[in-house]
C-alpha cells in the first residue's frame, strides 16, 4: 500500500471530517484519478518526438502511455483529424498515490526559484490542474537521453463538491500552494 494512501485514511480523514464536519465518511473527499498529458504539436512534423514522449510519459508514471489523436483538422497548423498529436496516462489508486508523492515530495522541489503552485489551477468543482514546462524535474529522466524539452499538464481528479473541499484535500497531501 502506497505511503500516501496510508496518511490519508490514518489522518487525513478524521482532519477533514473535522474541518468540514461532516457526518458520513463517505463524504469525505478523495483522490479519484490523476491524468497526465502531454500535447506534442510538433508531432505534426516530426513523429519520432511522439515516442520519446511516450517513453518519457511510461518511465515517470511507471504505466504505458496511450497516444492522443486529433479530434478536428485544423488547416492552419496542418492538422488532420485523426493524426497523432499527443500521449496521455490516467494513473488510479496506489500508482496514483505513488505518483502524487514524487510529484509533491521530490519533482516539484527539484523547480529552479520554486515558490509554490499556484491556488488558482482549480475548475470550480473541486479538481485541479497544473502545467508543468520540463519534463526534467522528474528524477526517473536521464539528462543526457532527453533530444527535446517538452512540458505537460497534470490533472487531479477528487471527488470533492467545491474548491475549497479540493484544496484542504490537497493541501493536507503535502500540495505546496502558494499563499
Amino acid at each position: 500500500m502506497a505511503r500516501l494512501s496510508e496518511l490519508y485514511n490514518k489522518e487525513i480523514v478524521p482532519q477533514l471530517i473535522k474541518d468540514f464536519e461532516y457526518k458520513n465518511i463517505m463524504q469525505v473527499p478523495k483522490l479519484q484519478k490523476i491524468v497526465v498529458n502531454m500535447g506534442l504539436g510538433e508531432a505534426i512534423q516530426n513523429v519520432k518526438i511522439l515516442d520519446s514522449a511516450v517513453e518519457e510519459l511510461a518511465l515517470i508514471t511507471g504505466q504505458k502511455a496511450v497516444i492522443t489523436k486529433a479530434k478536428k483538422s485544423i488547416a492552419t497548423f496542418k492538422l488532420r483529424q485523426g493524426m497523432p498529436i499527443g500521449c496521455m496516462v490516467t494513473l488510479r489508486k496506489d500508482r496514483m498515490y505513488e505518483f502524487l508523492d514524487r510529484l509533491v515530495n521530490v519533482s516539484l522541489a527539484r523547480v529552479r526559484d520554486f515558490k509554490g503552485v499556484s491556488p488558482k489551477g482549480f475548475d470550480g468543482k473541486g479538481n485541479y490542474s497544473l502545467g508543468i514546462k520540463e519534463q526534467l524535474i522528474f528524477p526517473e529522466i536521464n539528462y543526457d537521453k532527453v533530444d527535446k524539452i517538452k512540458g505537460m499538464n497534470i490533472t487531479i481528479v477528487t471527488s470533492a463538491k467545491s474548491d475549497e473541499e479540493g484544496r484542504a484535500l490537497l493541501r493536507l497531501l503535502g500540495m505546496p500552494f502558494r499563499n
